[in-house]
């Protein structure tokens, strides 16, 4: 049973899909006027994690995540740069993906933009005119009547006093109401446009998502996500829009999440400050699995506080989990090769160890299971997972000094508990990029490091202990890390100095 705190009741419920074996998202995706940032990515990084969960429990899920590639920034910027704004979407489109794939956030299944759904939005627009939902002015703007629905303002639990209380409303004396929004713009100088029936111009922000999402997942469908920022007035605008469109008050998204806010060294992200992060700038120093880690390992419905200190502590967490998923693999490598039989005879005289591990294994699992069912607590699952990784890496120290000597049926155990971890890894989305993380020649530079490492540790016996603190902190300025652990020096890859 999974429960999700849905935004529209301001509770958890119980998660019931539309259709059986199914599962339809749509989350609103990026504007891209710039590279995304650090607080762009928890969204996409928080829907990446829920889709695999649901994927792991074996639910066919079609996720849908669009891109507003018309937008008043966006022709802003392309001003500014004295460039077409396609070239800047279609330029910062492709930042997206090279930052999302180095977070392992896997694509969705549809990424429609502005510019390819601009039918349907002309569609939907004529649609609400006509039903007298929203009308037109002179000059060619469309715009909707948020008096005209009963329920306006039930997502963001406001009502439209409060709303106009609390926001910064243009003045604008032809609109019937200072919270009416546009839904299509009149074409200006200098700005794309396309024909309508209501003269040329392009859409305004919040109808796009309504007919996208109902373009691609239908009337009804089951998950709304995006970040805490766009419950009012994106969401609420959608709901509006949407249902009035349908003709259905309880039509379009079913739950709706949202993720919490990120900030800067406990300040509000702003360029002005100087505290802005693009996903790019952070992976110049961190490797995407840990800047990813990092955003997980919090409640999404939390805020996040990004800071070097934060984002190094998750490296240490990161390579705690590592070492653990290494070492099983390496026992995963010595059954295969049938080392746990050819080289313990006595093997069926001793105490199963790998028992213990399979039996706390398997309740761990059902553990973060539960974790996950209660509204996608990753942070909770998280901590089950560094109680198997610390089992499993004593197992692997007591192996490898002769401590444990396992039976030939040890190796099922092992097998499944390798089984087991990768479920957990898989689901958050780390350890995918292991072999890769050291560039296109990661052998050469293993077995480099491991040489360095054993001139260091020559060192060390010698107590030749300058060369050796020297060896330590040049491979740390060089972004590589060493600890000392039960079972030898680890190395790891962490954020350069």
């Amino acid at each position: 049973m999974i429960q999700v705190f849905n935004t529209m009741t301001k509770r958890k419920e119980i998660f019931k899909p539309l259709k059986d074996g199914e599962i339809s998202i749509y989350c609103c995706g990026v504007t891209p006027y710039n590279p995304p940032h650090i607080g762009n990515a928890r969204p996409f990084v928080t829907w990446d994690v829920i889709r695999r969960y649901f994927s792991r429990l074996g639910y066919k899920v079609r996720y849908v995540q669009n891109f507003t590639d018309i937008d008043d920034k966006i022709i802003k910027a392309a001003n500014a740069k004295g460039v077409t704004w396609k070239e800047i979407a279609d330029q910062n489109i492709e930042a997206y993906f090279q930052s999302m794939d180095a977070l392992n956030v896997q694509h969705a299944d549809v990424y429609p933009k502005v510019s390819d759904t601009m039918p349907e939005i002309i569609s939907m627009v004529e649609t609400l005119v006509n039903k007298g939902y929203a009308y037109k002015l002179d000059n060619g703007d469309v715009y909707y009547s948020v008096e005209k629905i009963e329920h306006y303002g039930r997502l963001s639990g406001r009502s439209l006093e409060d709303m106009q209380a609390g926001a910064r409303v243009e003045v604008d004396n032809r609109k019937r109401h200072p919270m009416d929004f546009a839904l299509w713009k009149a074409a200006k100088p200098g700005e794309p446009a396309w024909d309508s029936p209501f003269g040329k111009g392009r859409p305004g922000w919040h109808i796009e998502c309504s007919a996208m999402s109902l373009k691609y997942l239908g009337e009804k469908f089951d998950f709304h996500g995006g970040g805490a920022d766009l419950i009012f007035p994106h969401h609420e605008n959608e709901i509006a829009q949407s249902c009035a469109a349908i003709g259905d008050e309880n039509a379009f998204a079913q739950y709706w999440l949202h993720n919490g806010f990120i900030t800067i060294d406990n300040a509000k992200m702003s360029k002005s400050a100087g505290n802005f992060f693009t996903v790019e700038d952070i992976l110049k120093k961190y490797p995407g699995e840990v800047v990813r880690f990092f955003l997980v390992q919090t409640h999404y419905r939390s805020p996040l506080d990004f800071s070097e200190d934060r984002i190094k502590e998750a490296q240490t967490s990161y390579n705690r989990l590592k070492t653990a998923y290494k070492n099983l693999n390496e026992l995963v490598k010595k059954i295969e090769a049938d080392e746990f039989i050819k080289n313990n005879k006595t093997a069926m005289l001793t105490l199963s160890h790998a028992g213990g591990l399979v039996e706390t294994a398997e309740r761990l699992m059902s553990a973060f299971d539960d974790a996950m069912n209660d509204d996608f607590n990753t942070a909770l699952a998280i901590s089950y997972m560094f109680e198997l990784a610390r089992d499993i890496n004593s197992y692997y120290s007591d192996y490898i000094g002769g401590k444990i000597q396992p039976r030939g049926t040890d190796a099922f155990m092992i097998m499944r508990v390798s089984e087991i971890f990768t479920d957990m890894v898989s689901t958050i989305g780390i350890f995918e990029n292991i072999e890769e993380e050291t560039g296109a020649d990661s052998e050469l530079v293993e077995k480099l490091i491991d040489i360095i490492i054993s001139i260091r540790q020559d060192a060390r016996k010698n107590k030749n202990w300058a060369v050796a603190d020297k060896i330590r902190d040049e491979l740390k300025a060089a972004g590589i890390i060493l600890e000392d652990t039960p079972q030898g020096v680890q190395w790891s890859l962490g954020a350069k100095d």
